[in-house]
């Protein structure tokens, strides 16, 4: 089921929050010029380590 919501807080938090209602997080990520893969950020490594549900990190095509 889809949903849209507005909240307020902090990134991180607020994803982490929503992972704990959700099958599946996923996030973006920018290439980083000259660097292979993605660059993962501090909120890209928040919910990495604390959704407690799988996450997907999809990398920025452009």
């Amino acid at each position: 089921m889809h949903h849209r919501s507005v909240v307020q807080g902090p990134v991180h938090q607020v994803l982490i929050e929503e992972a704990e209602r959700a099958e599946l997080l996923v996030v973006g990520a920018r290439r980083a010029g000259g660097h292979h893969g993605p660059h993962l950020g501090p909120v890209n490594h928040a919910v990495l380590h604390y959704a407690s549900c799988p996450v997907a990190v999809v990398p920025d095509t452009h």
